[in-house]
């Protein structure tokens, strides 16, 4: 494999894990096992990225339009989270990794969102990494949220009409430090953005593959980062 450029490492890579229902249904196991097999995955990208030094990762964990899906299946996912909080914590603290969240996390289960904004906090002096997790998250629905934000600002007289511009809407997203992403990728072979980080990414480079987010390791991630360094990047200029 040609080597990683250290120099153009991109800044902030975000990631569609998609896949892990079809990884357990063509090994005729349950989706649980799929999710767990997931999880693995996420540790091995989580290192990868501290060992080539992207400094911002967002994994899309839970999209608000899961919450549709079998209670059986979110409690199950739930309680994954939780365990994957509390085993990661030490590796987020020795590769000073600071987790971050974005999304609707209220709606999540108190015990689920109690131990990771407990995560959060003990991770919150880390500066090496900064690790998102997208929970109960909808792009269309972070927009929104924003638009309401900005309403109330400007009936508290704080906005006016004329000062409301792209880096001010971008200042009500849910993370204004988190910059746009560099590189998005999405596993599963899927061509689509199934409402992620949709303000974020009117510039971003796309990579798609047909892996399976269970099987997405690091010889995989590295291709995508390859990949990503042989483009060139106009941002709408010639």
């Amino acid at each position: 494999m040609t080597t990683i450029d250290p120099k153009k490492i991109p800044k902030h890579v975000a990631i569609i894990m998609d896949g892990n229902g079809r990884w357990a249904k063509k090994r005729g196991i349950s989706r649980l096992e799929g999710h767990k097999k997931g999880a693995d995955a996420v540790r091995e990208i989580v290192e990868t990225s501290c060992e080539i030094g992207v400094s911002w990762l967002t994994m899309y964990a839970f999209s608000e339009e899961n919450w549709k899906r079998p209670k059986r299946e979110i409690n199950a996912l739930m309680s994954l989270l939780k365990r994957f909080l509390k085993s990661e914590l030490d590796l987020m603290l020795k590769n000073g990794i600071r987790l971050q969240s974005i999304g609707r996390i209220e709606k999540l289960p108190k015990s689920t969102r109690d131990i990771l904004l407990q995560t959060i906090e003990k991770t919150s002096a880390n500066r090496d990494m900064v690790l998102t997790l997208a929970l109960s998250y909808g792009g269309r629905q972070e927009i929104t949220d924003a638009v309401r934000r900005i309403v109330a600002n400007c009936e508290k007289g704080t906005i006016s009409e004329g000062d409301i511009t792209d880096h001010v809407i971008s200042r009500f997203l849910y993370n204004e430090a988190m910059p746009d992403p560099d590189l998005l990728i999405r596993t599963s072979g899927e061509y689509r953005v199934s409402n992620f980080l949709l303000w974020q990414i009117a510039y971003t480079e796309f990579y798609i593959t047909s892996t399976l987010w269970p099987d997405f390791g690091k010889s995989e991630y590295l291709k995508a980062v390859l990949d990503f360094q042989k483009r060139e990047r106009r941002f709408g200029g010639r």
